[in-house]
Order: structure tokens, then C-alpha cells, then sequence
């Protein structure tokens, strides 16, 4: 595949409702989008990348500069680059996994559009559809939280995900808990905003009958996951902390978890996930694949990648309409908790041009 060159482009979306994380509460995105051109194709990807290093030590503009001085030059000077040898171009350069994994899905999005086939096939999906969760931020009040948990069920939404904080977290999952049954599918999602001093406050959620409580401590302390899953009996779950099928293995080894969400940003790109969910299948930990608020074209290839057969509980994959009232592709829509595969080749989405056009910000042309 002859690569001509690379488009970045920066758009602007504000979110449907303000997203509150232990970290800070997000009103508006600031999206990185890259588009790879070829001869005979064009294929997008979407850096997940925050304004700030909050979540990760990445963050937008960081992400541009990294593009535009190292990764895009190192693939313009390989020979021969396909979507599989994105990741061993870039490998010399430390970290900025997030802006990677951009890269290497606008190749193979359209690596994939010139051979016809669709993403999920290639990484090895076996399900039309995916169940999906709903993750809910951490709100002003219980009532404001039950109120909106209520709306995300009578939508369809199979599992919520609830954040949580030191002072927001058994007292709203108690009243969520109580007030919509035992029968909904429930987990919690720290972002890290605990200590294993916290042990015996978290162990009172065992009596919720959750999921999983995901990422409870920092992201670098995979022994303090590890004491703190022998003391709850609520599994844990990896996020911040898994950077890649190695990173994943050593947890997996330490029993740091007992679930993984896979997040293909964080780890690097889609064909690392796709290594990370084979080692789960092989050591028997669940996964599920998280989000990180993705328009549309994000979405698009997180709804493959959930498709394949180790994700068995329900991702972060929401409709559009979770978090934007406009998306820049045609909108994911829920039908009865679920969303179709994309079925074209290559992610299956295209950006809609009039949407794409009204949101940009900036864009920055790079020939090969």
C-alpha cells in the first residue's frame, strides 16, 4: 500500500450533558482526527487523547506535535507500511500510545477499504451486534443520579457503569442498588482515586452484588491491586493500568485482576487489543471494551473490536446520542441494548462532510 500522506484535523463537539470523573468533568471535546490518504483510498482514525494529561499522560496537543515531528516522518520513511507494520515503525518511540493507535487505525481502515473487508472480520469478530452499557458520571445529588439512571434503562442500556469518588460511592450505588433491583448489571469505575488505605471502606460495595470495581488505585501500583483483590470480593478490573498484552500478562500473573477493559487507544492501537483479548481468553479473564467519549469513527472500530468472542460483559460502546446530540457519522443507534456491527469494509463509517466541516478547527496537510 502507497501512502501520499496524512490530514490532521481537530473538531469540536460539545457533549450532550456534562461527563464528571474523579479526575474532572468534561462539557466539550476536543477531537483529533487523522486521515490517511492512498492511491486508491482514504481510511480515519481517532486519537482519544484529553485537552489535559488528567486521564493519561497524553493529551491533545501533545498528540499533534508527536505526529507531525516523529511518528508520521518514521512512516514516511519505512518502505512498504500496512496497517500490521504501523506498530514495529513506531515502536523507538516511547509512550504516546494514544496518538499510535490513531495512526495505525487510519491505515488500516484504508488498507482494509482497498481490499474490501471489513475491520471486524479482520480482528476476528463473531457477533452481528454487541450489548451495551452506559457509563454515568458522577452527579450534584442521589435523585439526580437515580433520575438519569432511570433514563439510561428505559432506553435499553444492559449494564451501567457508575463513577465514583471518595465521598460519592457507596451511598449512591446503595440508593442505585435499591431503588432499580438486583437484577441490573452494575460496576463501579474509580479512575484511580483510591489508596489501599481505602481497602475496608471499598469492601463495603461487596455487598452490592457489582460486576467489578474498575481501577480503584493508581495506575503504575499493580501490587496494591493485587492485596486489595484478596481483601474484596468484588473482582477487580484493570483499565489505566493495562498499556499493552505485557503489562496485562504481569497483572494477570500478580492477580492484580480478574477483569480487563481493553481500551484501543490506551493499549496502542487494534491489533495490540486484539493480543491482550487472546492472552484473557487464554488465562480465562473476562473483558469488555471500555470508551473514551469517541465520535463515530471510534466507535465504529470499538463496536468490531467488542465483537470478538473473549468480550463477554457488556462495553462503554453506547449509542451516539449518549454523548453527542450531533455525531460527525451517521449515529449508532440502540436496538433493544445492542448496536449492529459496522458491515463495510474497513471501520464501515464515513465522516458526514457538512458535519465534519461545521465542527473543525484546524487541519494540517503532511505529504509523504
Amino acid at each position: 500500500m502507497k501512502l501520499t500522506g496524512f490530514e490532521l484535523r481537530r473538531i469540536g463537539l460539545p457533549l450532550a450533558a456534562p461527563f464528571r470523573t474523579s479526575f474532572g468533568t468534561q462539557t466539550h471535546r476536543d477531537i483529533l482526527l487523522v486521515r490517511a490518504v492512498t492511491g486508491d483510498a482514504e481510511g480515519w482514525g481517532e486519537c482519544v487523547t484529553l485537552p489535559d494529561p488528567l486521564y493519561s499522560e497524553e493529551y491533545v496537543d501533545g498528540a499533534v506535535d508527536v505526529l507531525t515531528r516523529f511518528l508520521i516522518p518514521a512512516l514516511a520513511g519505512a518502505d512498504d507500511v500496512d496497517g500490521a507494520r504501523v506498530a514495529t515503525v513506531l515502536a523507538p518511540f516511547k509512550g504516546h500510545r494514544m496518538a499510535k493507535a490513531a495512526l495505525e487505525m487510519a491505515v488500516l481502515d484504508a488498507e482494509l477499504k482497498e481490499l474490501g473487508r471489513p475491520l471486524a472480520r479482520e480482528l476476528g469478530a463473531v457477533h452481528p451486534r454487541v450489548p451495551c452499557g452506559v457509563s454515568v458520571g458522577i452527579m450534584d445529588s442521589v435523585p439526580q443520579l437515580l433520575d438519569a439512571v432511570g433514563g439510561y434503562l428505559e432506553q435499553g442500556y444492559v449494564r451501567v457503569k457508575l463513577k465514583i469518588e471518595p465521598g460519592w460511592d457507596v451511598a449512591p450505588v446503595r440508593a442505585v442498588r435499591n431503588r432499580f433491583g438486583g437484577e441490573v448489571l452494575l460496576q463501579v469505575d474509580a479512575n484511580t482515586a483510591y489508596t489501599l488505605a481505602d481497602a475496608r471502606h471499598l469492601a463495603q460495595l461487596d455487598a452490592f452484588d457489582l460486576l467489578l470495581i474498575e481501577q480503584p488505585l493508581e495506575e503504575d501500583d499493580i501490587l496494591g491491586h493485587a492485596q486489595l483483590a484478596r481483601q474484596l470480593r468484588t473482582p477487580v478490573c484493570l483499565d489505566e493500568s493495562i498499556t499493552s498484552a505485557r503489562t496485562a500478562a504481569a497483572a494477570i500473573s500478580l492477580g492484580a485482576c480478574s477483569v480487563i477493559n481493553i481500551k484501543p487507544g490506551r493499549v496502542g492501537g487494534y491489533l495490540e487489543a486484539r493480543r491482550i483479548h487472546d492472552l484473557c481468553v487464554a488465562h480465562g479473564v473476562a473483558v469488555w471494551c471500555g470508551g473514551m467519549l469517541e465520535t463515530g469513527i471510534g466507535r465504529a472500530a470499538n463496536v468490531a473490536l467488542a465483537a470478538l468472542p473473549g468480550f463477554t460483559l457488556p462495553g462503554d460502546t453506547s449509542a451516539s446520542d449518549r454523548y453527542y446530540r450531533t455525531d460527525i457519522t451517521s449515529p449508532f443507534v440502540l436496538d433493544d441494548g445492542y448496536l449492529d456491527v459496522p458491515a463495510g469494509a474497513g471501520i464501515g463509517v464515513e465522516p458526514l462532510a457538512e458535519e465534519l466541516d461545521a465542527t473543525t478547527t484546524w487541519t494540517q496537510w503532511i505529504p509523504l
